[in-house]
């Protein structure tokens, strides 16, 4: 009997021990199982700011924008229409010969943000190389940059001086939008083409007027001005410098008439940004 009595007890004890078991491992499968709650309910994600506005300091003058009824094509689409465009302010023959027919407005973008620091990408330049190697004279010890090489711009800086400034302002107005979408692509999502366009203008503007042979050396592949108050001009500048004195004359009294036909309707519209 007693026997009996102690396996009873230890019958009972184990079941109770086995109820706490499965109890608890029901509880844990609980905790750990149970669906998540739901979400709270949330209003609309608030819209992302948007871009900043290019800060404008020579802002496109307003009557341009408002006189021309005709809108510009894409982007993509525009090299037939600048080419035409050209063709009015250059004629025929300069534009065939210099210009290179393919992304006009992407090049030109590139090359004129190029132009002040120190180097411009050439096979993005909106002109064809200029033909010829560049001549020097000199002794091998002493090389100068020759007067001939001065010639080898004698055709664009014709072309340039020929044309009619405030033509050719209309069509970079009629494109403008095109001008700054290309800048904008570059990467200046808040910055204004044409403020950079009067930069580059003024950096240019600024080359030294060098008279006299101008002395080389080639360090490398290619020449380097042995001046090294020269040397450390921005990639406009030395282009200049690189067409000789008279070229360079007349490039910058193009590129006044430029800026004033930017600058002198901006004073005449009130409109400063």
């Amino acid at each position: 009997m007693q026997d009996e009595a102690f396996m009873d007890r230890a019958f009972w004890w184990v079941a109770a021990a086995v109820a706490v078991v499965i109890v608890g491992a029901g509880y844990y499968y609980y905790r750990t199982h149970r669906s998540p709650p739901p979400p709270v309910a949330q209003g609309p994600l608030p819209a992302p700011a948007p871009a900043p506005e290019p800060a404008i300091h020579h802002p496109i003058p307003a009557e341009e924008a408002a006189a021309d009824t005709v809108a510009p094509p894409a982007l993509e689409d525009s090299d037939v229409p600048v080419r035409t465009a050209l063709l009015g302010v250059f004629g025929d023959k300069p534009v065939s010969e210099f210009l290179v027919p393919k992304d006009i407005i992407r090049h030109i973008v590139v090359t004129v943000d190029n132009l002040p620091r120190k180097k411009v990408a050439v096979e993005l330049r909106p002109v064809k190389p200029t033909a010829g190697a560049t001549v020097t004279g000199g002794t091998e010890d002493a090389l100068v940059l020759g007067p001939q090489n001065f010639e080898r711009y004698t055709g664009v800086v014709q072309a340039l001086r020929a044309a009619d400034a405030k033509q050719l302002m209309r069509v970079y107005f009629h494109f403008y939008p095109l001008f700054q979408q290309a800048y904008e692509n570059l990467g200046y999502p808040s910055q204004y083409f044409n403020d950079r366009l009067i930069e580059v203008i003024d950096d240019m503007l600024k080359a030294p007027d060098v008279q006299g042979p101008i002395a080389l050396v080639q360090p490398r592949v290619f020449y380097e001005y042995k001046d090294p108050a020269l040397e450390s001009r921005s990639a406009g500048q030395k282009l200049l410098i690189r067409m000789g004195p008279a070229n360079a004359a007349v490039v910058k009294a193009k590129l006044r008439e430029l800026r004033s036909a930017i600058i002198e309707r901006e004073k005449t519209t009130g409109k400063h940004g």
